[in-house]
């Protein structure tokens, strides 16, 4: 791998995301495919566009007119890195290489006048858009809230757990206050809180041992009528922003588990102060029941009737491997070892076909519905093995 630039090290020790808010796994950039197929961490990059920047630092304002594009379906923005032919009032996208004129707006740019966009210090701007057809301006209807279903492992020590409660008042207090949140935590059974019944904690149980389906889950909420005439609605955005041709319609099942942020901050932070570790016995010699399935079950089948077609996510954190019921790598029994990289090259891990055809059908529901589903675990080159399936881009 190629070095990291050293006199970059005292800025990127500073501040690790820098100006763009833009973190890598790997701070080097692999040579080649065999270099990158070595990483046992996939190389990727995480954007916080909601980190509020540093100070000292030179932000550019808002520019207020829309983005200049490059032709489909490469779509990519004009930035700086792009090679400008200011005679022939052309611009050359760095990603695909396509040549795209400049429209007539921009006729008067030349090498002493060019667009914000296109100064060196301006990697990442803001962009005020209005008009006809932009959600949210000229009567249009605006965009659904986005949405985070925070699925939490129970399964670990009280100082694991203070430390994932900690993470999490953080993140919901960095989120905007019409997001919607719900909450599911899981160890030998899945308990989807509802977040809307202010009278006390309500919670649903789901058993751990054996797969449930969609249509299971949401008889079990009481979603099972979504859809249907008469079944309680929230009025729909007919122009509103679609995934896979879907609207995303609004049941009674978003006042119950899906709040905003601002309505639920309370309940929430009680929930988690209330928060203890698995009480199920854990026999010796055993493992932590541990139903990891069940509970991304709940929780994709719970935005799939509430929030089809919207920016949805799951975050899902784990604190160990699935010991029971669909997903399920390892047997509770510790005398039986986590499957090795060796284990699986020679076929030799029983509960691996399984668990990815489990895992594979997951993907593809979460596909269709247009959500997201985000993990955050530890011994990635292990779990990684079962879940990668979830990781494929999906065109």
């Amino acid at each position: 791998m190629s070095a990291a630039d050293p006199s970059a090290a005292p800025a990127a020790a500073a501040d690790p995301d820098g100006p763009d808010s833009v973190r890598l796994t790997w701070n080097t950039w692999p040579r080649s495919k065999v270099e990158a197929s070595r990483c046992v961490v996939p190389l990727a990059a995480t954007i916080s566009p909601t980190r509020v920047p540093d100070p000292s630092a030179a932000s550019p304002p808002p520019l207020p007119y829309p983005p200049l594009r490059c032709k489909p379906p490469c779509s990519a923005l004009l930035n700086p890195f792009a090679r400008v032919d200011f005679a022939a009032k052309i611009w050359i996208c760095p990603l695909c290489f396509s040549r795209n004129h400049f429209p007539p707006h921009y006729a008067a740019i030349s090498e002493s006048n060019v667009p914000a966009e296109l100064f060196p210090q301006c990697s990442t701007v803001d962009y005020i858009v209005g008009g006809a057809g932009i959600p949210g301006v000229g009567g249009a209807p605006p965009p659904p809230p986005p949405v985070f279903l925070f699925v939490i492992d129970t399964c670990v020590i009280e100082e694991e757990l203070e430390y994932v409660k900690m993470a999490m008042r953080k993140a919901v207090a960095l989120l905007p206050e019409h997001a919607l949140v719900g909450l599911v935590t899981f160890g030998t059974q899945v308990h989807l809180h509802e977040l809307g019944f202010s009278d006390l904690s309500k919670i649903y149980v789901f058993r751990g041992t054996k797969e449930i389906s969609k249509d299971q889950i949401l008889d079990q909420l009481g979603l099972a009528g979504a859809g249907r005439p008469g079944f309680p609605k929230m009025p729909q955005q007919p122009g509103g922003p679609q995934v896979n041709g879907m609207h995303p319609p609004s049941t009674a099942g978003v006042n119950r588990f899906l709040l905003p942020v601002s309505d639920c901050e309370i309940a929430l932070s009680t929930l988690l102060d209330e928060l203890q570790p698995d009480q199920w016995p854990v026999e010796a010699g055993n493992r932590a029941i541990r139903c990891t399935g069940v509970a991304l079950s709940v929780a994709a089948g719970l935005l799939g009737a509430c929030m089809p077609g919207t920016g949805a996510r799951i975050i899902a954190l784990l604190g160990g491997p699935c010991t029971e019921g669909p997903g399920m790598i390892v047997s509770k029994d510790l005398s039986e070892p986590v499957r090795s990289h060796k284990d699986l090259d020679k076929d030799a891990a029983p509960h691996f076909q399984k668990a990815v055809k489990f895992y594979d059908g997951l993907a593809k529901q979460l596909v269709s519905q247009g959500h997201v589903l985000d993990v955050f675990a530890s011994a990635l080159d292990q779990i990684f093995n079962s879940l990668k399936i979830l990781f494929r881009p999906k065109l």
